[in-house]
Formats: C-alpha cells, sequence, structure tokens
C-alpha cells in the first residue's frame, strides 16, 4: 500500500462510478492560472489512473494506467489510440519512456513478478517482455533513459539495505543489475514512491537523481550513469506516507523536487526544495497548493516551473520560490518545446497546458 499508493486519496477511481466518452472522444474543461497557463483536458477513454506520462513533443505522447493500459496519441489528445500489450489487464504501470511515436518502454510496480518492463518499436502493435523482476525484496518504482533512448535505469526500493537500480545501454532490450558497491546504504524504512514515474529522473549524458521517502526523505545522485551515488537530505519531511515524490532538471545544475504527504493531499508545507549544485545540497521551497507527485519546467522559460498533485497544479513564475494554485489535480506532468506541458491523473484524464 504505501509503494503503490493504493485505494485511498491516490485512487478515487476505485471508489466513485464515473461515466467516461468512448476511446478518441474529446471532453475537455478549461481552467486558467493568473500566470495566464490553461489545462486543456481529454480523456483517454478509460477510468484507469494515468501515473505513467512520457510528451515527446506538442503533437505526440503516451500515458499508461493502473490497470495495464497504454494509450499514444499523435494529435495533441484529440484522439487515443489503445497499445496496451495483451493480456495486462491486472498490472500497475506507473512509468513509460518513449523516444518517438514507435519505440517505447513501460514499467510495470509491485512485488516479485509484477515488477517487469515491456519494450515496442512499432507504435504498441506489438510488445517484447525484456525484465521481469524475481528478487522478494525487490519493488521497482520508476525508470528513465538519457538522450536517445539506448542507456537508461530503473530504481527498486532497497534489496538488503541499499536501493536496487537496473540499467540497459542497448535502448531497453536487456537489463543488468549495476553492482550494489557505489551505492549508498538505505535508512530502514527508506524507500521511493511510485507515483509519476519522476522518482527517478536524468540530465545530461551521465547525470542522473533519485528521491526517497519514508524513514527518510532525500535525493540520490550519480554522475557516472549508476555506477557510483551520493546522497543527500532533501527539506521536504519524511513520513509513514511522505517525502520527496518526483524530480525534474533544468540543467545538470539546477533542480526541483516536490512532494508531501499523500494522505493529507491539501497539505502542501515545505513540499518544495531546490538544488543549484546538481543535488549536492538542498533548499526549502515555496510552499505549495497540495502534496504534489510530479514538477518539470517550462520550456522556453528559465523561471516557470508546473507541479502536479491529486489536489490540484501550481505554477511558479521564479524557479520555484513561490507559487500560485489553479485547476484541478493530476498525478504527473512533462513540458515539452514550444511551451506545452502534458499532465496526466486518475478517471483516463489527460491535461495539455499551453502557455
Amino acid at each position: 500500500m504505501r509503494r503503490t499508493l493504493g485505494s485511498l486519496a491516490l485512487a478515487p477511481a476505485l471508489a466513485l462510478a464515473l461515466a467516461v466518452p468512448l476511446a478518441g472522444q474529446v471532453s475537455a474543461t478549461t481552467t486558467t492560472a493568473r500566470a495566464g497557463v490553461t489545462w486543456h483536458q481529454t480523456r483517454v477513454g478509460s477510468d484507469q489512473e494515468l501515473r505513467g506520462l512520457d510528451a515527446i513533443n506538442g503533437r505526440t505522447a503516451w500515458v499508461s494506467g493502473d490497470a495495464g493500459g497504454v494509450w499514444l496519441t499523435t494529435d495533441r489528445g484529440h484522439h487515443w489510440k489503445d497499445v496496451a500489450p495483451p493480456h495486462s489487464s491486472k498490472l500497475l504501470f506507473r512509468d513509460v519512456e518513449a523516444t518517438d511515436a514507435r519505440h517505447a518502454l513501460v514499467l510495470a510496480v509491485g512485488t516479485k513478478t509484477a515488477s517487469r518492463i515491456y519494450r515496442t518499436t512499432d507504435g504498441g502493435r506489438t510488445w517484447t517482455k525484456t525484465f521481469v523482476n524475481h528478487n522478494k525484496q525487490a519493488f521497482y518504482d520508476c525508470m528513465a533513459m538519457w538522450p536517445g533512448g539506448r542507456v537508461g535505469l530503473a530504481m527498486s526500493d532497497p534489496v538488503n539495505g541499499k536501493f536496487r537500480v537496473i540499467r540497459t545501454t542497448n535502448g531497453g532490450r536487456s537489463w543488468t543489475v549495476v553492482p550494489r558497491g557505489g551505492m549508498p546504504k538505505a535508512v530502514n524504512g527508506e524507500f521511493g514512491f511510485a507515483a509519476s514515474g519522476t522518482c527517478l529522473v536524468t540530465a545530461g549524458h551521465a547525470r542522473a537523481w533519485m528521491a526517497s521517502g519514508g524513514a527518510a526523505s532525500r535525493v540520490f545522485r550519480t554522475t557516472n550513469r549508476g555506477r557510483t551515488w551520493h546522497v543527500a537530505d532533501s527539506t521536504i519531511p519524511a513520513s509513514a506516507a511522505g517525502g520527496t515524490f518526483g524530480l525534474s532538471f533544468r540543467t545538470p545544475s539546477q533542480g526541483l523536487a516536490v512532494g508531501g504527504d499523500f494522505t493529507h493531499p491539501k497539505d502542501g508545507t515545505d513540499a518544495s526544495a531546490s538544488t543549484g549544485n546538481g543535488g549536492r545540497s538542498w533548499l526549502n521551497g515555496g510552499d505549495l497548493g497540495g502534496y504534489r507527485s510530479g514538477v518539470d519546467w517550462v520550456r522556453g522559460s528559465s523561471r516557470m516551473w508546473i507541479a502536479v498533485g491529486t489536489s490540484g497544479s501550481d505554477v511558479s513564475e521564479n524557479g520555484g520560490l513561490s507559487w500560485t494554485t489553479f485547476g484541478k489535480g493530476y498525478d504527473s506532468v512533462q513540458c515539452v518545446h514550444g511551451g506545452v506541458c502534458w499532465s496526466s491523473g486518475s478517471h483516463g484524464r489527460v491535461g495539455r497546458l499551453v502557455r
């Protein structure tokens, strides 16, 4: 429950009946913030919670859901194509990483063999299962690829006292466990949150960061593609259901972290943090409108950031020093060139924000 963010506030679809449009239909609403940003909302044609999101550009994006769903749009979200792997309805697809409309990886989370990775090279017409977890202690939360989509990592909760990381060097065709000697020890009861696919992110060609919560709220960093890691405390408070949930880096030095406690979705006190030195240290950021699981910076602006969580969305116009709450809540957010940001959340909802 603590890892999958089960029924509680993060899965209202399990408790509420909601009619949704048929696949390909659009149900649009708009909300505008003081900064002039607007969510234009559509639905994929399912009531699944969509925590996995990877936007390629302003036209093309992938999303993945909590009941094995995967959808692809190539027309700005006006229509969504169901491209899920066969027999996947019992899988929790919490992360998707794509390079274009044909090539994508999806990560299913869970205990034992429920954690697995699928790969497609033909836009979801066919899928290959390229990784299945067989370690009883492992529980994979997130994955991230470096530019080009050949090299990437996926992170698991600690195994024998250290976070486990697997790596691919061939675009996700195969994965190997990274030797644990370069990983600092985890605090007993520390783990990652499979909430938005952004507890692990990359920047440049060798840097990556991963976030933790539970008994400790920390950010781990590597500058050599995961061979060795260092760790720093986050200023976001740790708790049994809280800590640092999502990360984003505008440059290899400048990044933001968001989080909170998902059992208190409207409490955003101390729920953001910032770094200007590549994650070696973190400073307390502005309070958010509530718990937030995802954050990203708006391309074309060095100061504007968007954060999302189940209780609402926030925009910052000053690099995360202060935030204005606007619009509906989502689980994940990703911004692309042209000032466009995509978001995904409960009841099959996808938002598209245009400045």
